[in-house]
């Protein structure tokens, strides 16, 4: 073996997988055809989710300055998010392309290989390996692996090779986009619906604006390359009848409406992560998102699988647990795109839908659908409120007073054991002690004081609790039997 897993695609999603294989000790290349990091910011910023995730991994702090976004929208129907406490609402201001570096540079300091310049030509499953033809910058050449991972795009050419269908539908029309300097006038004013379509202005972090247009009536196309600027400078002046031409663009690009979700995460000894997965109509940034998701609900188990400490069936639970949010995002996604891009017709609904969605109910509903906070795997039998749920951020305080929190304990991505004040040998975790950390704690705080974090709060009264990799909750002491849920999560105890 060249390698133990290959990635192909070096964005959000695939970087990420490739720190998490690395954190589980599994050697990683990382194929991306292109030359260069990516330049472009499609998406810009982080769900919640997504920032809990990466403050596990002890990332917050590497995008520098970070905000809260204001407000948000469902379909342009402005929600609440930050309804509540604000845990919900989502990060604005940071580039897709700061965060593939970010994310680039984590991974080649755990030790991820980064190829650039790396086209993939073919792809042989033996059923013992995987075989990769490459095209690379010295000429054609060959890999071998024990899996392969799309991280690769809508068009996947892992999927495709994989033979894993992607059903779903068409584009129905074509939006145009432009990041642009030197706009006079600013055009903030020019946003909206208009009798003709649709027109976003929104500032970006560099001081430069992101300019979005839809035109009822235009029909997607396929194209060999992005569109001229001057297309957009002229589907700009038709819908709003003001002149944007004099503008320096820096990047234009087009993207439709097409709702797809893969038949399968895995076939044999390929699986598919982030948008080679699941397709939609951009709406909030949950495609980088969910993406990178995803991969650290891969990571663990296929490093796992990797190195000889479990078998391959823990791979199934990763299609059984993200194929539904992917199918879940997709319907979202549509319900937004009705919204977004519907005419007229559709503006009694979206009033109807402003009044519904001041309610604090229903804010808080689309908020945990659109984080992802609200999301509860079935890891096993029980009724405890954290089970299948990720640890909520909490205090705790080690045996010999050292402050600590949960998601600090899970910064080297390994699995915890969680002994709240018990003594260690109740709850015996040694035969899985090269996957998971067993650590005595306390949690802060008690379940009448209101300023006790949540996730304290409910720690009240359970004396253990078994942590992922991924910071979700996958045994409690309220909750069956330890050992079965060790070996359902981390596969069975070293001889």
């Amino acid at each position: 073996m060249d390698t133990h897993v290959i990635v192909v695609g070096a964005g959000p999603a695939g970087l990420t997988l490739a720190a998490e294989l690395r954190l589980a000790g599994a050697d990683v290349i990382v194929l991306e055809k292109e030359n260069t990091l990516a330049t472009e910011s499609r998406g810009m910023g982080f769900t919640a989710r997504t920032m809990e995730v990466f403050d596990q991994r002890g990332l917050l702090e590497r995008f520098g300055s970070l905000r809260r976004a204001p407000g948000g929208h469902f379909g342009s129907v402005p929600v609440d998010y930050a309804v509540g406490g604000g845990e919900h609402a989502s990060l604005t201001g940071v580039s897709q392309a700061g965060t593939v570096a970010v994310l680039g540079d984590w991974a080649r300091s755990l030790g991820a290989d980064i190829r650039h310049g790396h086209r993939l030509l073919s792809v042989q499953d033996t059923g013992e390996h995987v075989i990769v033809t490459l095209d690379t910058p010295t000429g054609e050449a060959r890999l071998t692996t024990h899996y392969l991972v799309g991280c690769d795009g809508g068009h996947s050419t892992v999927r495709q090779a994989a033979g894993i269908d992607f059903p779903g539908t068409e584009s129905t029309t074509e939006l145009l986009l432009a990041d642009v300097r030197d706009l006079t006038p600013d055009p903030l004013w020019s946003g909206g619906r208009r009798p003709t379509g649709m027109l976003l202005a929104a500032p970006l972090p560099d001081g430069a604006m992101r300019l979005v247009v839809h035109e009822h009536g235009r029909a997607p196309r396929r194209r060999p390359g992005p569109p001229d600027f001057q297309e957009v400078v002229d589907a700009w002046h038709r819908v709003s009848g003001d002149d944007i031409s004099e503008a320096t663009p820096l990047w234009v690009s087009s993207f439709g409406d097409a709702a797809r979700l893969a038949d399968a995460y895995r076939r044999g000894r390929i699986l598919l992560a982030g948008d080679a997965a699941h397709i939609h109509l951009p709406a909030g940034g949950q495609g980088m998102n969910v993406g990178i998701q995803d991969a650290v609900n891969l990571g663990w188990r296929l490093g796992n699988v990797v190195t000889g400490r479990a078998d391959d069936a823990l791979l199934d639970a990763y299609e059984a647990e993200r194929r539904p949010v992917g199918a879940e995002l997709v319907r979202n996604t549509r319900a937004q795109a009705a919204l977004f891009l519907g005419g007229e017709e559709m503006q009694p609904l979206r009033e109807v839908l402003t009044q519904v969605f001041r309610t604090e109910e229903a804010a808080r509903t689309l908020a945990g659908l659109i984080s992802g906070l609200d999301l509860r795997y079935d890891v096993g039998p029980g009724n405890h409120p954290l089970l299948g749920r990720r640890m909520p951020p909490t205090p705790l305080t080690l045996p010999d007073q050292t402050p600590t929190t949960s998601t600090e304990l899970l910064r080297t991505g390994r699995g915890v054991l969680l002994l709240l004040d018990q003594d260690p040998s109740d709850h015996d975790a040694d035969g899985w002690k090269d996957r998971v950390d067993t650590i005595t704690a306390r949690a802060a705080g008690t379940a009448t004081d209101s300023a006790t974090p949540d996730g304290a709060r409910l720690l009240q009264g359970t004396a253990a609790l078994l942590l992922r990799p991924d910071g979700h909750v996958a045994w409690t002491s309220d909750d069956g039997d330890l050992t079965t849920a060790l070996d359902r999560h981390f596969g069975a105890p070293a001889s």
